[in-house]
């Protein structure tokens, strides 16, 4: 007789793998400048986290595609191994070339966990209940990303920004250890051929846009080439037997569109989290735990937002959440673009912060409960992981192109580059009072040109909402209140 799925301690283990990603991302945003003014290289600042993002997005639908294939359990392992194994390496890395190396393939396993943990609560519980998990789940996001930043600061002042990946241990470790004994399935097993063709080309094409991004000259190259893999990569998927993103999906109004809005919403919010504490400790010579709570109010709106959107959405509906959530992330990001003057106030940053986190809540959780509810078991491993891979690919083109951003402007205002690392470490206390001024000031007007293109991202993001169909949810009398015996919940829904 098969073994039962404890859900209380499945979910216990999910809510561990979420709060390591979630804590990953605020922990290295705020420790990034220190580790940049240790090891140089500001012109790679970007880099280390497009690495990270470029290898997390393209798995992720390969993530999707095995879960659906040998079970999310497995792959959720091994995703939780690739990230430890990842997250080891980058405590020891001693330039930013190799950080980047490790923080690349620290992604390889980031692309698991998050997408596997969404699917996981899609497969065990009704839409009403998900609703309710996934604003829980959404909270201790939010409680990670508000603990991240404090404790970003507090490890690189009193150890080393090499601890902020050492911590990673012994949370996916207890992840790990509790969903083996937790969380049992039935997989239907069945012949498969994963597209590797249509997952290298992906990589290509998302390098070269990256690389694009670096120069006007350079992107006179490049561009037209990640365009060639491109549409390369779509002719592959066409004709996959199982392509890495099933394009058929996307025929789906409610798969398009959300797939749309979360690669505006993913640009807007990796963006945020990457250069607001740069700007906080380059231009407004905060310290890293400066740099940490400008954005930990992110986490304190998003979690809020995210339980109340769980709460309401049976009696509001997707689009109100959704259009009304990204309205108020693009008011907060516009205000950003204004806000972020030399001299700026860091508790008016930290309020605008909210704001943003609580639109990005409101949004996010409808989003992803309306895809998982829009397909079938069987695809909704991979049509989780597409929602997720959109979200990403818009992160990690958005960080590599402002990189790009960031790096003409500097050398733009004739910045010496390590002058320029020099100001985000120690030294900045003996460099020149003059030298500190011009540096700040090709900082800031790199700066601003980042943050007024956050606010077309996120009106951008609102726009494309408009578009997302009105959807009926079946009432509770209709939806099985158990996930069945195989643990798998079910649900309808009705398009207006």
């Amino acid at each position: 007789m098969p073994r039962q799925t404890n859900r209380p301690l499945t979910v216990v283990s999910l809510l561990l793998g979420l709060f390591l990603a979630a804590m990953e991302m605020t922990v290295v945003s705020t420790a990034m400048p220190t580790a940049v003014g240790d090891l140089g290289g500001i012109h790679l600042y970007a880099w280390v986290f497009a690495a990270y993002m470029l290898t997390a997005t393209v798995t992720l639908p390969i993530y999707g595609k095995l879960a659906d294939l040998y079970g999310r359990k497995p792959v959720m392992l091994v995703g939780l191994a690739l990230f430890l194994g990842g997250s080891f390496l980058c405590g020891h890395a001693g330039s930013m070339n190799t950080l980047i190396l490790f923080r690349a393939i620290q992604g390889l396993g980031a692309g698991a966990i998050q997408p596997i943990a969404m699917t996981i609560v899609g497969d065990l519980f009704d839409v009403h209940q998900r609703a309710r998990i996934q604003g829980i789940l959404g909270a201790v996001w939010g409680l990670a990303g508000l603990i991240g930043p404090v404790l970003g600061g507090a490890i690189v002042h009193w150890l080393s920004w090499r601890w902020v990946f050492y911590v990673n241990l012994p949370l996916g470790l207890g992840c790990a250890a509790v969903l083996i004994f937790a969380y049992h399935e039935k997989v239907e097993r069945q012949d498969h051929r994963l597209d590797f063709a249509g997952a290298a080309l992906l990589s290509c094409a998302v390098v070269l846009a990256l690389l694009a991004a670096r120069s006007r000259a350079e992107g006179l190259g490049f561009l037209p080439a990640a365009a060639v893999a491109l549409a390369l990569f779509l002719w592959v998927e066409r004709r996959a037997e199982e392509p890495l993103l099933p394009l058929d999906l996307f025929s789906q109004r409610v798969m398009a569109v959300s797939s749309a809005t979360g690669a505006l919403v993913g640009a807007a919010m990796i963006s945020v989290v990457t250069f607001v504490p740069l700007y906080v400790q380059s231009v407004l010579a905060g310290s890293p735990t400066d740099a940490g709570t400008a954005i930990a109010p992110i986490a304190i709106g998003w979690p809020i937002s995210s339980t109340l959107a769980g709460r309401i959405l049976p009696r509001t509906g997707y689009r109100t959440l959704i259009r009304g959530g990204l309205a108020l992330t693009f008011c907060a990001a516009l205000g950003l673009s204004f806000l972020l003057r030399p001299g700026a106030d860091l508790w008016s940053l930290r309020l605008t912060m909210f704001f943003y986190g609580l639109g990005l809540g409101f949004a996010n959780t409808p989003l992803i409960i309306a895809v998982q509810s829009s397909v079938p078991w069987k695809r909704r491993g991979v049509a989780t992981a597409s929602t997720m891979f959109s979200r990403s690919i818009g992160g990690t083109l958005a960080v590599g192109v402002l990189g790009g951003v960031l790096a003409a402007a500097l050398a733009a205002g004739g910045a010496p580059l390590g002058a320029v690392d020099k100001l985000l470490g120690p030294e900045r206390s003996f460099l020149p009072p003059a030298l500190v001024r011009s540096l700040s000031v090709a900082l800031q007007g790199g700066m601003e040109g980042i943050f007024q293109t956050v606010a077309v991202i996120a009106f951008a993001g609102f726009a494309v909402s408009l578009l997302f169909p009105a959807i009926r949810i079946a009432p509770r009398s209709s939806t099985t209140a158990e996930a069945p015996p195989d643990g798998r919940a079910k649900e309808r829904h009705e398009y207006e």
